[in-house]
C-alpha cells in the first residue's frame, strides 16, 4: 500500500506550469498540474486514454477545437489520440491519470515545445 497527497507542496509559478508524479500504480501514473491563472498547454493528444480530474480552480479544456468550462470536482475521460488543450481562468490544480504504458516525459515535452 503507498498513501500520496495532491496538496503537499502547492507552490504556483507565473513563468511554468508545474507538474509532479505524485503516485505511480501498476497501471496508472497520477500527475498533479498545477496552472497559474492565464497559462496554457497547447493542443496535443496522448497515445492512450486519460481522466483529467479538476481538484481546485477552473480551466477552459479544449476538446477537437470546441470548448469546455471545467471547474472544481469535474472530471472528463478522454480517449487517445484525441486533440486538447488547457488554459487556466483561475490558478487550478489538475489530476491527470495517465495510463502505465504512457510516457511522463511526453508531458513534458508538450510544455517545453
Amino acid at each position: 500500500m503507498t498513501t500520496e497527497s495532491f496538496n503537499n507542496e502547492l507552490e504556483f509559478d507565473a513563468s511554468r506550469v508545474k507538474t509532479k508524479v505524485v503516485i505511480e500504480t501498476s497501471f496508472s501514473k497520477e500527475i498533479r498540474i498545477l496552472l497559474s491563472k492565464g497559462q496554457i498547454m497547447k493542443e496535443h493528444k496522448t497515445p492512450f486514454p486519460i481522466l483529467i480530474h479538476i481538484l481546485e480552480g477552473e480551466i477552459m479544456l479544449g476538446v477537437k477545437g470546441t470548448a469546455h468550462i471545467m471547474r472544481s470536482g469535474d472530471i472528463i475521460a478522454l480517449d487517445g489520440d484525441v486533440p486538447h488543450d488547457l488554459t487556466a481562468k483561475e490558478n487550478t490544480i489538475v489530476r491527470l491519470s495517465l495510463s502505465k504504458h504512457d510516457r511522463v516525459e511526453r508531458l513534458k515535452d508538450v510544455l517545453h515545445n
